[in-house]
């Protein structure tokens, strides 16, 4: 069935059709589509056309195209949260219905490295609580986590079973975050990271590295999260001033 039925460019045309036949399933998540040649004989345009479409639609991450393979239809993100919301990624998966879990990887209290000093506001006598930990949703691996506390902060009875450190750090230390200063940044295919979280070669993460700071701006998390792009999605909302 063409879509030549409207006076827009062609292209954009392309991009609502092919979305909206995802959207009733007739490209299911993780299909591949027809190749360029079928797609573009069935929607009546040239395959100039169709790529400038399949372009766009890569970019807005509605797709995926591998080389030599063919394009799919990309995941849909299971979560997706405001970076101006404070959560942690317990409550995160708890909102969407799912039961968060934790695959404890590593602990270790070490002496404060100069990163350490600064980020605290501490001294090189002071030491440093590190946690690695996979966390999961329904059982499915979605973030890789490296959690640094200065150690004082934490009861002696800690166990890393416990799945958020924010709840841990409000209820045994009376120390309740109340923001972060973040920045995010795309990454790709992480040769011990992505294996971890199960991703695919083509899977993108989203870092996710917070200073977490308490009621009387005290620095007292350091967080460096790996979300799989395909799980996790995040926006902001801007104000004109």
């Amino acid at each position: 069935m063409s879509i030549k039925s409207d006076n827009r460019h062609l292209y954009l045309q392309v991009i609502d059709r092919i979305k909206q036949d995802i959207e009733k399933g007739i490209y299911k998540e993780k299909e591949q589509l027809p190749s360029e040649f079928d797609l573009a004989k069935l929607l009546g345009v040239s395959r100039a056309t169709l790529r400038e479409a399949l372009r766009i639609l890569e970019e807005e991450n509605v797709i995926i195209r591998r080389h030599g393979v063919g394009t799919f239809v990309n995941a849909k993100p299971l979560f997706s949260s405001g970076i101006e919301q404070l959560n942690s990624v317990t409550n995160m998966i708890v909102q969407v219905g799912m039961k968060p879990g934790t695959i404890f990887l590593s602990s270790d209290t070490q002496g404060a490295t100069e990163e350490d000093i600064r980020r605290f506001a501490c001294s090189e006598d002071d030491e440093i609580f590190v946690m690695e930990r996979v966390r999961t949703a329904n059982g499915e691996p979605v973030v890789y986590c490296v959690d640094h506390v200065p150690h004082h902060y934490l009861p002696q009875t800690f166990s890393h079973e416990r799945e958020s450190l924010f709840h841990v750090l409000e209820e045994t230390s009376q120390r309740k975050i109340t923001y972060a200063i973040a920045e995010i940044e795309p990454l790709g295919y992480h040769e011990r990271i992505s294996p971890i979280l199960e991703c695919d070669p083509e899977t993108a993460l989203l870092v996710l590295k917070q200073m977490h700071f308490d009621e009387k701006d005290m620095p007292i998390l350091y967080s460096v999260n790996y979300f799989r792009a395909d799980k996790f999605s995040f926006h902001v909302l801007r104000k004109r001033i």
